[in-house]
């Protein structure tokens, strides 16, 4: 793939490039415990920290949680904008189509009938029990993703689909319920932290998982850049381009799904990021062309993922607020933001 970048989208790149690399930094300083920057560069080059506690600190607790949280953003940001070409909808997002119910699903029926009862949600499992996590929440993303692509099928409203995708997400809740109804108090706890997202319970075990997954969907995203760009200018324009329609929606849904699937299996169902990022990035940029779009998602999408873990994590205190509480705070502002502008240019272009 290509990128078509002008002077100025290469400075914004490298400068958001470097605005990462610094909340990155932070997010391994800040936290319930301070912790001296220049420690914390010591620690990321192999030397001791001025005290062994911060050293375990920042490589068992706070690194790992920093690198999820990026991964998570990129990951969610490159979902909801995949899906959001392919339904050609500005409000599909992992969420909003049911994807990441049916994620929820698959989480469900392995930790609530082979989870270990633990305090936390993943503990116990072991390597073969995270795969076995991650592709089911994978399976799950893809049976509700295939289902939402046959109704869109049949219905020409985009309204009329969201509202089909909104039902399946509430089918698959109740399947998961019925499961949680069945359950021991421990799982039931057990899950329902899981559903406040959190970055902070995924171990280095868990990151070799998750992180073949994820740079295997990014690049797979990076690789449809051009027939994106030819399925946002209609079905015609891409069959004429000798693009195989079958096969780019098979991978763009399987891609979007395996994306969203991992990061919902490790981190929970986190919303608002897959539907506002690429918003933004759009915004920013005023394109719709992949081969920009893709990278710029990559990173505002780990940027504010890594700016709401800074939040949740409240420094300064041993409080921990839910991280889809902060997301939403995050990203339902930005969205709304984006309609209102874009309402506003509209009005403006017809008078």
């Amino acid at each position: 793939m290509k990128l078509a970048f002008s002077g100025w989208k290469t400075l914004l790149l490298i400068g958001l490039a470097g605005l990462l690399v610094t909340l990155f930094l932070i997010s391994l300083a800040v936290g319930s415990v301070a912790i001296p920057l220049d420690d914390v560069l010591r620690v990321l080059t192999g030397q001791p920290a001025s005290k062994q506690v911060w050293t375990n600190i920042i490589v068992n607790f706070r690194l790992p949680q920093a690198l999820t949280a990026m991964l998570a953003g990129a990951a969610l940001g490159i979902s909801g904008l995949l899906m959001q070409t392919l339904f050609r909808n500005p409000l599909a997002d992992p969420f909003v189509l049911g994807v990441s119910s049916g994620a929820s699903l698959g989480v469900a029926l392995i930790v609530l009938t082979l989870g270990s009862v633990t305090t936390t949600l993943l503990t116990g499992l072991g390597l073969l029990g995270d795969v076995a996590l991650a592709g089911a929440a994978s399976l799950g993303s893809v049976a509700v993703m295939v289902i939402v692509l046959i109704a869109a099928r049949r219905v020409s409203s985009g309204a009329t689909l969201l509202i089909v995708g909104l039902l399946f997400g509430y089918l698959t809740s109740a399947f998961v319920s019925v499961m949680l109804y069945f359950s021991i108090p421990e799982r039931i706890q057990a899950y329902i932290n899981w559903t406040f997202g959190s970055f902070s319970g995924v171990t280095w075990d868990q990151l070799l998982v998750i992180v073949p997954l994820i740079a295997g969907g990014l690049i797979a995203a990076f690789l449809l850049s051009k027939s994106l760009n030819a399925l946002l200018l209609g079905d015609d324009y891409a069959l004429s381009m000798g693009i195989n329609l079958r096969r780019v929606r098979n991978a763009v849904i399987l891609t979007a799904a395996v994306l969203a699937g991992t990061i919902t299996a490790f981190c929970g169902p986190i919303g608002f990021i897959g539907i506002a990022v690429p918003h933004v990035c759009r915004s920013l940029l005023s394109t719709s062309d992949h081969r920009s779009l893709i990278p710029f998602t990559v990173l505002i999408g780990a940027l504010v993922a890594l700016v709401a873990s800074i939040i949740a994590d409240v420094p300064g205190s041993n409080l921990v607020l839910p991280l889809n509480a902060v997301t939403a705070l995050i990203g339902a502002p930005a969205v709304i933001w984006v309609i209102l502008s874009r309402q506003s240019a509209k009005e403006a272009n017809a008078s």
